[in-house]
């Protein structure tokens, strides 16, 4: 069955790893949407670390649309959000309680900024906040609202990549239980509420726009993709780069984010 909708994960795989889209993966998606098959990316990052991605692919507008903070939120280009889960004060208290697990950043992400609790900010938290062009907002936990709502955490290195090693370790069961919690690269672990993830959020576009799941292709490399890859109808093409997990739940590996990986499945496949 032709395939209508195309859900590509950014960092690791639309982007190479100089966070650039290469020409021929650019051509080919371009190819793609003026084919009328809806190209989306589907990240971990905000809309406004998405923006100029998705324009130098020529998508905009109110009938585009971009999947970020893991799943939790679906947008259009015009800005509309079209699904929004959300964490709530409670469960600021409980991220709380599981910084104490490690010496970690924690932050808390919405579309308008990053917030933290942490005066000390580390490399990859400023990095992160750089690349989406958000800024950090440092409050103390006392000036935090009981009303205040988010769509993703992440508890990332500060200055000893091991922490983050003995944060994965000592989670409790309680919290994998109630949140969804991946470890998207070596030195963050990532936090949404339960059931939002990209590949619901894929699921949940899809049928918005009519789309039967035998339709998706998904596109993919790290542990917050996983749940594109275990869905059972989509079209999962694994990155030559990505995890063992990603890898074993493809129906094709194609090569890596700086060979074209993304181009060459859809001539093989699409186009």
């Amino acid at each position: 069955m032709a395939i209508k909708l195309i859900a590509v994960d950014l960092d690791g795989t639309l982007l190479t790893t100089s966070k650039q889209i290469s020409p021929e993966t650019e051509r080919a998606l371009k190819q793609a949407d003026s084919q009328g098959i809806k190209v989306v990316l589907a990240t971990g990052r905000p809309l406004s670390g998405t923006i100029e991605f998705n324009k130098q692919l020529g998508l905009q507008g109110a009938r585009q649309y971009d999947i970020v903070f893991n799943g939790a939120v679906i947008q259009d280009l015009a800005g509309n959000i079209l699904m929004n889960e959300e964490m709530n004060y409670r469960d600021f208290s409980n991220m709380r309680r599981l910084q104490r697990l490690a010496h970690v950043n924690l932050h808390f992400e919405t579309p308008e900024c990053y917030w933290t609790c942490d005066r000390d900010i580390g490399v990859n938290l400023a990095r992160n906040a750089t690349y989406n062009k958000n800024v950090i907002k440092v409050r103390k936990a006392e000036e935090i609202p009981q009303d205040f709502t988010f769509n993703k955490v992440g508890l990332s290195v500060l200055d000893d990549e091991r922490e983050v090693d003995k944060l994965w370790n000592n989670i409790p069961q309680w919290a994998f239980a109630k949140y969804d919690i991946v470890r998207s690269f070596s030195s963050i672990v990532e936090i949404n509420i339960k059931d939002a993830s990209k590949g619901n959020a894929v699921q949940e576009l899809a049928e918005r726009l009519k789309i039967k799941s035998s339709q998706v292709m998904v596109f993919g490399d790290q542990g917050n993709d996983i749940s594109m890859f275990t869905n059972p109808d989509f079209k999962k093409v694994a990155m030559g780069n990505a995890v063992g997990m990603i890898k074993d739940n493809a129906d094709y590996v194609t090569a890596d984010n700086d060979n074209d990986g993304i181009a060459k499945a859809l001539k093989k496949f699409v186009l």
